[in-house]
């Protein structure tokens, strides 16, 4: 998930062979444009990109080697154009505007509620959000969440996980209780974490979202974010392995980037 590049050509070949060895099916890595030709190599393939991921600079690659060629085919790829189709027609309309819920940022004291909330929204999840001692960890390094309550009840949340050396971050972790999905709690989050982070000066945002989930992909392309790909049954999730679409958008003007480098 973040490769030093100082570990290149060899780390290539390393988690080649760790997949090989061990039977996977998949090998997945997010690196920088200028290492991709170390992957391609091995016959890595770039399934989605993120232009100027990097500092503002340069793109970031979703690389992929399938070491099982049925992993590399989508379960159900009319859903996935669906959703793709749904959420061109959506981008630029005005999303779903919830009722006045209060949003903040959440704090240590709120770590196991958060992690409740994630227990009961999802049967899987690729990390272990539904433990306290998780959430507080990620907390002290480099992810902020935020919620909304309702009558001093945790009903939504959804993260910002800042990587400072690129100068980007992915927005995540998003969950609604069953009850309130429905009523714009995903997009009013969205909302509050791309102001917190242009007050941080990132550059620019991405997420990775569930390739068949019609929500999720349309709450971000409403909010401009431009399609960058889709990662072929990339992701245990819900209690399945799904294939995930990134979305990205860049919160600093090119010349603000420029500046900062």
């Amino acid at each position: 998930m973040k490769l030093d590049s100082e570990d290149l050509p060899a780390i290539a070949y390393e988690i080649y062979e760790i997949g090989r060895q061990n039977g996977y099916t998949k090998l997945f890595a997010k690196v920088q444009a200028q290492d991709v030709p170390h992957f391609a190599a091995l016959g890595f393939i770039d399934e989605a990109r993120v232009p100027f991921m990097h500092k503002g600079e340069s793109a970031g690659y979703f690389i992929s080697k399938y070491l099982d060629q049925n992993r590399a085919i989508p379960k159900d790829i009319e859903r996935i154009s669906a959703v793709l189709n749904l959420t061109d027609q959506k981008s630029g309309t005005q999303p779903i505007q919830s009722s006045n819920h209060e949003i903040l940022r959440l704090r240590l004291g709120n770590a196991d509620e958060l992690a409740a909330l994630y227990g009961e929204v999802f049967k899987t999840y690729p990390f272990p959000v539904d433990d306290p001692a998780f959430i507080r960890k990620s907390m002290l390094s480099n992810t902020i969440y935020f919620g909304i309550l309702s009558k001093d009840r945790l009903v939504a949340a959804a993260s910002m996980e800042i990587d400072t050396e690129w100068q980007c971050a992915e927005m995540t972790d998003f969950a609604t209780l069953p009850e309130y999905q429905g009523k714009g709690a995903a997009g009013q989050l969205l909302l509050v974490m791309e102001q917190a982070a242009k007050n941080l000066a990132l550059n620019t945002l991405y997420t990775i979202a569930r390739a068949e989930s019609f929500g999720m992909n349309i709450v971000f392309g409403r909010a401009g974010y431009a399609f960058g790909g889709t990662l072929h049954n990339n992701t245990q999730i819900a209690g399945k392995l799904e294939s995930m679409n990134v979305w990205h958008k860049q919160i600093a003007s090119r010349q603000r980037a420029e500046l900062s480098t």
